[in-house]
């Protein structure tokens, strides 16, 4: 009995470690429009809890639970599924839902080709909607469905699973703002375009539209209907054109007879990312010091040589853990004043997980210097430190006595003083003539 109590307690504890959690909560608010069949999502939100979120559903206009009290969030992450919704409780609002972001909650969004505060929201993150009742549309390739449920190809991404099949769509598409935070997820098919009639009739908005905001503006894969933004403190939102696109139906929707859909995959690569499972990193530490030495000083001297390491990890769901991650092979460290007066390159130390570490000298210039690491990719958390030292120059007895360079002006000046003493010499001991002549007249 003994055995099979510590077995029973082993298999909880590898489950326990198998399920993945994120790294910065597993609290998640699910706002769930009236009008959408809560078991048509059975396998999003099911997938979710058995990764071990805590799942917490609520109606847009209801006022309990609260998304956040006294400006402190509820919550770890946000769920929005609302896209008939137009009006909706106090404590939501797309201002409230800005500063829950900047309180590092995650926010995952579906849209709607329908007018709603939601679509306000997404201006203010540099995505461009289409004018309101215009879905996406594409009657490529040929099918029997609506020309509104569209068969996407999932393009590559640093956010979804390679080899992913295509996923159905149906919403509304959205055009990239030039915001270097966005992070495209899924774009839009090449033949596809956004009209506000499925017989590609009466589109005149559209036209007017694509001649303000540049040709092909709704059209082709430059439009996106999944785009992912990570604000500067890591946290991150995602914009989905399309409720549909978490379903149960599209998930079970087959591409063809015998080959399934790419939905619940792509969903699952989705939630992970924006709930902050994969393509996290931080760092963990940094210390400074110079050569030969351990511990960092409380000034550097001019020309000294510095030693810089840095510790950076990634998360590793699987574990809820954090592990030393070293593949990272662009970094870079400046030591700045004002403009970086050294830039060099960062690397990993082989055989040494998760450090980096570059030696480089100071600058021949005294003042108040940062050590700067700063690393954003598209996708990956964004790597800042910041470390401030002074920089003096040597003391006053610090400088060498004698410098090679000024051999010259040393042999000058030591010829100039032996001359200045050999004439001295030879004046002052050479005989005066005269003296005796007049000494013999005056006898």
């Amino acid at each position: 009995m003994r055995f099979f109590g510590s077995a029973f307690i082993s298999l909880l504890a590898f489950a326990g470690l198998s399920s993945a959690k994120s790294s910065s909560g597993d609290s998640v608010l699910v706002l769930l429009d009236p009008s959408l069949d809560k078991e048509n999502f059975s396998l999003f939100f099911s997938g979710l809890e058995k990764r071990g979120y805590d799942l917490t559903f609520r109606a847009p206009k209801d006022v309990a639970p609260a998304i956040s009290e006294y400006d402190v969030p509820s919550f770890a992450h946000v769920i929005l599924f609302t896209p008939e919704t137009k009006s909706y409780a106090k404590d939501i609002t797309p201002q409230s839902l800005v500063g829950l972001l900047s309180e590092k909650t995650n926010l995952l969004i579906a849209l709607s080709p329908k007018q709603t505060p939601l679509t306000s929201l997404a201006s203010e993150f540099s995505l461009i909607l289409p004018p309101p009742g215009t879905p996406l549309v594409s009657h490529h390739p040929a099918r029997d469905g609506p020309p509104t449920v569209i068969p996407v190809p999932v393009s590559s991404s640093p956010i979804v699973t390679p080899g992913t099949p295509p996923v159905w769509f149906s919403g509304a598409p959205h055009a990239l703002g030039n915001n270097p935070y966005l992070v495209p997820i899924l774009r839009a098919p090449a033949e596809s375009f956004a009209a506000d009639s499925t017989d590609d009739s009466g589109a005149d908005a559209i036209v007017d539209a694509a001649e303000k905001g540049g040709e092909g503006l709704w059209a082709g894969s430059q439009m996106g209907v999944v785009t992912g933004f990570q604000t500067a403190e890591n946290s991150r939102v995602v914009f989905a054109g399309g409720v549909e696109l978490f379903s149960d139906e599209y998930a079970r929707k087959e591409l063809s007879p015998g080959k399934p859909s790419g939905n619940a995959a792509l969903a699952r690569d989705i939630a992970g990312w924006v709930f902050q499972e994969s393509r996290v990193l931080r760092i963990d530490s940094v210390t400074h010091h110079r050569v030969n030495e351990t511990v960092a000083p409380e000034m550097y001297t001019t020309n000294d040589e510095i030693v810089y390491t840095a510790q950076i990890s990634t998360y590793n769901s699987r574990t809820s853990s954090w592990q030393p991650y070293s593949g990272i092979d662009d970094l870079q460290l400046e030591f700045t004043m004002l403009d970086p007066h050294v830039r060099t390159a960062l690397p990993p130390v082989p055989g040494s997980p998760g450090t980096y570490q570059v030696q480089f000298r100071a600058p021949d210039r005294h003042g108040v210097f940062k050590f700067v690491v700063a690393w954003r990719r598209q996708g990956q958390s964004y790597l800042l430190s910041s470390t401030t030292v002074p920089v003096v120059p040597p003391r006053h007895d610090g400088y060498p006595r004698f410098l090679s360079a000024a051999w010259p002006y040393y042999a000058g000046a030591v010829s100039t003083s032996a001359g200045f003493f050999l004439f001295a010499a030879l004046w002052l001991a050479g005989d005066v003539k005269g003296e005796k002549k007049k000494g013999a007249k005056a006898e």
